[in-house]
C-alpha cells in the first residue's frame, strides 16, 4: 500500500508522518516535489538553496521517487498539494490511497506566520488541495478530530483505507527523523520535541489586518472540504 497524505503546511502533516512512521511497516517519504516546486516557481522559502541541493529539481524524477521500490510492505508520502504546480505529474499518485488532511485555515495562518511573514493563498494551499482532491478523489480528515482522540480518529482511517490499527502510530521517539526532509531544521522544531500527539486545540486564533483577510478567501476552500470529512 502507497499512502499518499495531501496537506497544506503547519496542519499537523509532520506529526502524520512521524505516526506512521513508527509502524514497523512503513516506509515514509517527506515531500518529494518540494526542490522541484521551488525550483520552478522561484518561490522565496526558507533554506531555499539547502532544500534545491537536497532534491530532485527535475519533477519527473520526484514522481519516478514516488513510484519506485520501497523496503516495507507499505509507504506513507507527505505531500503538499500547492508543490504540484500545473504541468507536474500526477498519474503516479492514481493507484495509491489518497487521504487529505485539512485544518481551519485561521489555525494555519497563525502558525504559518511565525515562521515566514506574509504568506499568500498560494503558500498555504487550500486552492490546490481542492483541485487535488477532485482530481484523485480520497479520504478527507480534520487534524482538529485526530488531535482531539488520536486513537479513535486513526482507527477510523485505518479502517477506511483497509490497514489494521498499530497502537505505535500513538507515540514515537522525541527528536528528528532520518527520514525528515533538510528544512526540517526551520519548520518542524515542535514536533521534534513531541512523542505523540498534543492534545485538543482551544479557540480559533483571532486575526486581523492581511491574515484575517486571506483566512477569509481560503474559508470557502476548507469549507468544501470539510463537507467529506471522514
Amino acid at each position: 500500500m502507497q499512502v499518499a497524505m495531501w496537506s497544506g503546511p503547519r496542519n499537523l502533516s509532520t506529526a502524520m508522518m512521524y505516526s506512521f512512521g513508527a509502524r514497523r511497516d512503513f516506509s515514509v517519504m517527506d515531500e518529494p516535489f518540494y526542490a522541484a516546486y521551488l525550483a520552478q516557481s522561484r518561490a522565496d522559502h526558507p533554506m531555499r538553496d539547502e532544500v534545491l541541493a537536497s532534491q530532485p529539481q527535475d519533477p519527473e524524477k520526484a514522481a519516478s521517487l514516488c513510484a519506485g521500490a520501497f523496503p516495507t510492505p507499505h509507504l506513507y508520502m507527505k505531500h503538499m498539494p500547492h508543490h504540484m504546480l500545473d504541468g507536474f505529474p500526477l498519474a503516479w499518485a492514481r493507484d495509491c490511497v489518497n487521504v487529505h488532511l485539512l485544518r481551519h485555515p485561521a489555525r494555519v495562518i497563525a502558525s504559518y506566520v511565525a515562521k515566514r511573514e506574509a504568506p499568500t493563498l498560494d503558500d498555504i494551499g487550500y486552492v490546490q488541495q481542492l483541485a487535488v482532491f477532485k482530481s484523485l478523489g480520497g479520504i478527507v480528515v480534520d487534524s482538529s478530530d485526530i488531535r482531539a482522540n488520536p486513537e479513535k480518529a486513526l482507527r477510523r482511517l485505518c479502517a477506511a483505507i483497509d490497514l489494521e490499527f498499530d497502537p505505535a502510530m500513538l507515540h514515537w521517539p522525541a527528536g528528528p527523523r532520518v527520514e525528515d526532509g533538510i528544512w526540517a531544521a526551520h519548520w518542524y522544531n515542535s514536533v521534534h520535541k513531541s512523542t505523540g500527539f498534543a492534545g485538543p486545540e482551544g479557540p480559533l486564533p483571532k486575526l486581523d489586518g492581511s491574515a484575517a483577510r486571506l483566512c477569509e478567501v481560503a474559508l470557502p476552500y476548507y469549507e468544501e472540504m470539510k463537507a467529506q470529512v471522514l
